[in-house]
């Protein structure tokens, strides 16, 4: 505590101010995170037009929806060892080259198979990015931003999102062999611009201590502080973390050891507190796309023609104010989340996805018993609305607060690889809904379909109350002595509540 205070006396609290050199690195770091939404939002207007072009039926249109959920599976659960292994702005750089390769191979591909085959590749690089960006961003940031930047993937991918319903409509245009490879082929455009941009950015300063490199790490921390103090306070606790011990050599990770042991200590032999910071992690993760978002994201032209919006220009155009409803509300988010706290916001967001998805059954059963399926005009207006009632809800908490809470619980020497298995869960549970939903509302109906993910939401809400406490505020070096404190300790509390260990985070 006595380094804490000494770096207050000497302007260590950065004065308030928001450090623009660490925001545009954040920035920068998660334009990645573009490009798993740009293919998110186009490939639920080019399969209208793959189904045209190839003739896929049903089956294999599930299967290239979510088989990229899948590679990104092997690409998540490679990540974290890589990052720790190379560093975290090497990462994302072999993510942009993956994604680009992928991005390329689905421009140009003659067949379903070529096709399928880009759509893996582009997986595995998306799994990197899903993995990297919020994890640079939490180890560049300073607690009373680090809400808000670790947040910022989730606007780049409803931004990418919102690209990818764009090029739909505008690119329907094209003749149909030229129309849909050319959304899939723009993909590539965010990976180049990441190539150039990723060279202005400096490594992560907690990867740096973690290689034995504290000076480096002073170096990066003096441009993301506002203050030499802080700076110093911050390498500090960095170096309590990693188990430096003053004037001890010998107590400095091995460089290189790239992260060995983690796994044992994570899942074989983990502390009570480990165990707590595993649950709360990799479980707000399994959340997440129980709630229903990939089936609405990806299937939207189908639900709004299941609510009877049947042209296809304007199923185009209303997935385009999906898109737009899906990023103004994450930027809202990005506002609120080091105001207001995590959990206020989560569980805010639960309660609109319960309601809204409710309203949405309701509104498309309404329509589908209805004779020649057109419903009632009230049901109409329900379905649509609640779709964007939906989308809202979601982005303001569920969508960007999973990332930025499983990104900031972990602490230093488990980050790079909890992170890593924690988006591992999450492209499972994305693959399960993607690849099923077709399947699921056929089989209870699509109004039943979204009765099911409401009722699944409302368990989400029940974890997140008594699993999750509040970080809001509190240095990363601090937030393992949060879940020390037991499963109790769920209500929000201010960084000065808690006693603060003095030799490990």
């Amino acid at each position: 505590m006595g380094v804490e205070e000494q770096g207050k006396k000497n302007g260590g609290d950065g004065g308030g101010t928001t450090n623009k050199y660490a925001v545009a690195c954040s920035v920068i770091g998660s334009i990645i995170s573009i490009l798993m939404g740009y293919d998110t939002g186009v490939m639920s207007g080019a399969m209208l037009f793959i189904k045209e072009d190839l003739g896929t039926n049903d089956t294999q249109v599930q299967v290239l929806a979510g088989i990229l959920n899948v590679c990104a599976l092997a690409g998540s659960l490679t990540a974290g060892r890589v990052s720790d292994w190379v560093g975290r702005r090497r990462t994302i750089s072999l993510a942009a080259c993956i994604f680009l390769a992928g991005s390329v191979l689905m421009g140009l591909s003659p067949n379903f198979a070529t096709l399928l085959a880009g759509r893996c590749v582009a997986g595995v690089g998306v799994g990197y990015a899903l993995m990297i960006a919020p994890v640079y961003a939490a180890e560049i940031a300073s607690a009373d931003i680090r809400g808000s930047l670790t947040s910022l993937p989730e606007i780049c991918i409803s931004f990418g999102i919102l690209i990818g319903y764009v090029s739909n409509y505008f690119l329907a245009k094209l003749p149909l062999v030229y129309g849909w490879r050319t959304m899939l082929g723009l993909g590539a455009l965010p990976s180049a611009v990441l190539a150039i941009g990723v060279l202005a950015m400096p490594e992560s300063p907690r990867w740096l201590v973690m290689q034995g490199r504290p000076d480096e790490a002073l170096a990066v921390l003096r441009k993301v502080c506002n203050t030499v103090g802080e700076a110093d306070v911050r390498l500090a606790d960095i170096k309590s973390a990693a188990g430096f011990v003053e004037g001890d050599a010998a107590s400095a990770p091995a460089p290189g050891s790239g992260g060995k042991g983690v796994l044992k200590e994570m899942f074989l032999h983990p502390t009570p507190t480990v165990r707590r910071v595993l649950v709360a992690a990799l479980g707000i993760h399994f959340f997440q796309h129980l709630s229903g978002i990939e089936a609405v994201v990806l299937y939207t032209p189908r639900i709004f023609k299941a609510a009877g919006i049947a042209t296809r220009s304007k199923i185009l155009a209303a997935t385009i104010g999906v898109g737009v409803t899906k990023t103004v509300f994450i930027m809202t988010a990005i506002l609120l989340v080091d105001r207001v706290g995590r959990r206020p916001l989560y569980l805010s967001s639960l309660a609109g996805i319960v309601a809204s998805l409710t309203c949405l059954g309701l509104g498309l059963t309404v329509i589908e018993h209805s004779p020649h399926g057109h419903g009632a005009p009230w049901a109409v207006v329900l379905a649509i609305t609640t779709v964007f009632t939906f989308v809202a809800s979601f982005s303001i908490g569920v969508g960007p607060i999973t990332w930025a809470y499983s990104s900031e619980v972990w602490p230093l020497r488990l980050r790079a690889q909890g992170a890593s298995i924690g988006v591992a869960i999450n492209r499972i549970m994305n693959a399960g809904v993607s690849m099923t939903f077709v399947t699921l509302y056929k089989a209870i109906t699509i109004g039943g379909a979204f009765f099911l993910f409401a009722g699944l939401a409302v368990v989400a809400a029940t974890f997140f109350y008594f699993c999750c406490p509040e970080t809001q505020g509190r240095p990363l070096e601090e937030i393992e002595e949060v879940f020390s404190q037991g499963w109790g300790a769920r209500r929000r509390q201010q960084p000065s509540s808690l006693p603060v260990a003095d030799s490990k985070a």
